[in-house]
């Protein structure tokens, strides 16, 4: 027999306890398949072997994994106790104050039956539980959180990861977090003391589920969030054309409506929606990865963009938390290609820092109690530009949860897409806020007859030509990738791209005042900076690059694409030797 009689009690056990039907039956073919006396037997036990390594853990700001039966999966029975160990924290972190709670989903599968169940726990547990009207972005959610003042909020979501995936986000506010972090997502001990409370559900059977007694939200709430976002689009002082022709997709995601509704309402009516895309589908069909900064994930953007003569492509992740852009470049152009292309995350981010601290001056806003920050893999170019406008700036752990915590924080980002900027509605990444912040942008551009990659060269000229690159290595071993970051640290590059290597930190260590993480940081002589952190939502190691090219105050558009082609072959040469140190 392959499966030990440990192991076969496990499993056993969990079936008898799994409120799921067809977890339940899933669970018990692969026992059966598992027991047989045949070559594939040992297939099916790895598999329950790795369903069974654990309780799915608290990772980036909640739980997230491949929905299937058992412990380390994501299935009703895990999240009934998630839900069971948040409402233990809530309850007693009130201490003897009835604590609320509001629960979002998005649209894929189990996203809704997820939400229902947390609100059965969340209710049966003495929560004031109240749930959106439906699927709805991410970023909905979290403006929920600070604007009904709830101790928590949770939202159903695996944001850009495959459709066999689902996951649990969790934010804390109301009476519960009142800093900085209020409405934003957990970071420990928060995350810490949740789990505990988790791990102390003795079973599924053992937790309360009410059969009613939840509020359901009204749609007063996504209204109430796109007025909201809306008052971003008639700045003091600031008067637009609405001259664009945007291409918008949401990626199969929830974010369709919301976005271009709020684009329509800020004046812009010249939208094309990518019709293969804009409907909710949580099978993602037309994308491999739904995730914008995958290849091909915009390539039915960008070819109707070519169709309509568009002059910017927005793009939404499923959740809408994040936002991608591509445009049509002069210097992409060649026999092969007529110039689109997606802007890099450190690009768009330093677009919208650019704007809003422009906007800042104009207002006379006293900017040195405000900050500006991004995560230490983001590009440097952020620090340069709040300190020529007079703001803070910080540089803090990846993740939202941690951006979020800047104190007087007024615009923050990060690499991967992510964009806060009305930080005072919103304590998270919010993809629809930032389309229209980044739309208004190339508005007023071209009516001065210029483009967004204009204004990237002026920053360039002001600040050094900063460039970003990425390469990520994916792992089916898990094992894998604590073992290269190890190799990694005992035996650094001397030198990138043949520029010396003049500082390696150990990230672990806790550096700059920010709390230990897994990663290594190396800053070479001519300033290429390399990161290399495992990520924290998918099995993978990621290397984040940043090369930094002087320019000339003055110099010319073609000196500056020069810079350009010159910086990508530098960033190319140092990628080659990652991947051969790494093993990629």
């Amino acid at each position: 027999m392959t499966v030990s009689a440990e192991l076969r009690a496990q499993v056993e056990a969990w079936i008898d306890d799994d409120p799921d039907a067809a977890t339940r039956g899933e669970l018990e073919m692969l026992l059966e398949q598992a027991s047989q006396d045949d070559a594939e037997a040992h297939v099916f036990a790895a598999e329950l072997t790795d369903a069974f390594s654990g309780l799915l853990q608290f990772g980036t700001a909640g739980l997230r994994g491949r929905m299937a039966g058992g412990p380390a999966r994501m299935n009703r029975a895990v999240v009934i106790r998630a839900a069971a160990g948040l409402a233990a924290y809530l309850v007693e972190a009130r201490g003897g104050a009835r604590p609320t709670v509001v629960i979002g989903y998005d649209a894929r599968h189990n996203s809704r039956t997820f939400a229902l169940d947390t609100a059965a726990v969340m209710t049966a547990a003495g929560v004031d539980a109240r749930i959106m009207p439906r699927a709805l972005p991410t970023p909905v959610l979290a403006y929920a959180v600070r604007h009904l003042g709830t101790d928590a909020g949770v939202m159903v979501t695996a944001s850009h990861n495959p459709p066999q995936d689902n996951g649990y986000k969790v934010y804390l506010g109301g009476e519960v977090v009142t800093d900085a972090g209020q409405g934003a997502q957990i970071v420990p001990p928060y995350d810490g003391l949740i789990a505990e409370k988790i791990a102390a559900v003795a079973s599924v059977a053992s937790v309360p589920r009410a059969d009613d007694g939840w509020e359901t939200l009204g749609e007063e709430i996504h209204l109430s969030y796109r007025e909201s976002v809306g008052r971003l689009a008639f700045p003091e002082g600031e008067t637009y054309p609405r001259d664009l022709r945007v291409v918008y997709t949401p990626l199969h995601g929830v974010g369709a409506e919301t976005a271009l509704t709020t684009l329509a309402g800020a004046g812009y009516g010249d939208l094309f929606g990518v019709e293969q895309q804009l409907e909710p589908d949580p099978d993602f069909p037309t994308v491999a990865f739904p995730n914008p900064e995958e290849p091909g994930a915009i390539d039915l953007a960008i070819a109707l963009a070519r169709k309509v003569g568009a002059d910017l492509v927005v793009a939404n992740d499923p959740d809408a938390d994040r936002c991608a852009a591509a445009v049509l470049d002069p210097r992409r152009a060649d026999e092969h290609s007529d110039g689109w292309r997606m802007l890099h995350g450190d690009e768009v981010g330093a677009l919208l820092g650019a704007a809003l601290a422009e906007n800042a001056s104009r207002l006379r806003i006293v900017p040195s109690a405000l900050t500006f920050a991004n995560s230490i893999v983001s590009s440097r170019l952020l620090g340069r530009i709040a300190g020529k406008h007079g703001f803070t700036y910080a540089s803090t752990l990846t993740g939202f949860k941690w951006i979020s915590r800047a104190e007087g924080l007024v615009f923050g980002y990060e690499e991967a897409l992510g964009y806060c900027v009305d930080p005072g509605q919103v304590r998270d990444k919010d993809g629809i806020s930032a389309a229209l912040v980044l739309v208004q942008l190339a508005d007023r551009l071209k009516a001065e007859g210029r483009t967004l990659l204009d204004l990237l060269d002026d920053l360039a000229r002001e600040h050094g030509l900063h460039l970003s690159s990425q390469l990520s290595g994916r792992f089916s071993d898990l094992s894998l990738i604590p073992e290269t970051m190890e190799r990694l640290r005992s035996a650094p590059p001397a030198t990138l791209a043949g520029s010396p290597v003049v500082s390696v930190e150990d990230l672990s260590e806790g550096l700059d005042g920010l709390p230990p993480t897994d990663g290594l940081r190396l800053l070479a002589a001519d300033s290429t900076r390399v990161v290399v952190r495992p990520s924290g939502t998918e099995p993978k190691v990621k290397c984040y690059l940043e090369a930094v090219f002087p320019v000339e105050s003055d110099a010319s558009y073609d000196a500056i694409s020069r810079a350009r082609i010159e910086a990508h072959a530098h960033l190319e040469i140092v990628t080659s030797e990652l991947r051969e140190l790494l093993g990629l």
